[in-house]
């Protein structure tokens, strides 16, 4: 795989041109984009450039992250605090993102989606109001282990660690057990329509559009 250097900023630019040049792939009014990428890794940021770039194209964005998608304490930690099976695929809410977020956005669906579910820290519902997201408008959802779940990405994109960088930088050393499981099931690399190398977070590279 071959990676060319690129700044964070001009790959945001890059990402919200490609978008904002396509249709959605299913068919209906919006498109949805994925930043996947272990904690460690700069996803949210990337995110909330792309769509700061995004809505400097007169886009309508609706940013969110899968940490306000958790399941409560006692499902997340029903085989303890720090079980890497667990992390990997029991502490997102998958079927709350399906129903809250990727559903109302389906051809023909409302545009109402819920920019949140769960506060982990108070571990309770949030309660935030439904937002509308208008036709043309875009999703832009990061968060670790977003690939191999069917999201109906139009664009996906991969943040990528080497196995040393992602334990120099993972603050829970525990979880790294559960993305070795992603790489191995998903091949999210493999998988991602874009690959950011990200092992220096001041110096990102990238595998291009249209690989």
């Amino acid at each position: 795989m071959r990676y060319e250097a690129i700044t964070w900023d001009k790959l945001a630019e890059a990402l919200a041109g490609h978008v904002d040049a396509s249709s959605p792939g299913d068919g209906g009014a919006w498109l949805k984009v994925g930043i996947d990428g272990p904690p460690a890794a700069p996803g949210a940021e990337l995110a909330a450039a792309l769509a700061e770039a995004l809505r400097a194209r007169g886009r309508p964005v609706h940013l969110a992250g899968t940490d306000g998608f958790l399941r409560p304490a006692s499902l997340r930690y029903e085989y303890g605090k720090q079980d890497p099976d667990a992390y990997y695929g029991g502490w997102t809410d998958t079927g709350a993102l399906w129903r809250e977020v990727f559903g109302p956005l389906e051809p023909g669906g409302t545009g109402r989606v819920l920019p949140d579910l769960w506060d982990p820290v108070k571990d309770r519902a949030t309660r935030s109001p439904y937002v509308t997201l208008p036709p043309g408008g875009v999703l832009v959802l990061h968060g670790p282990f977003l690939l191999g779940h069917w999201f109906p990405f139009d664009l996906a994109v991969h943040l990528r660690l080497s196995p040393a960088a992602l334990a120099r930088r993972t603050e829970e050393p525990w979880t790294l057990p559960a993305f070795a499981r992603y790489e191995t099931e998903v091949d999210p690399a493999g998988t991602a329509d874009v690959v950011v190398r990200a092992d220096d977070p001041r110096h990102p590279a990238w595998t291009g559009l249209g690989r």
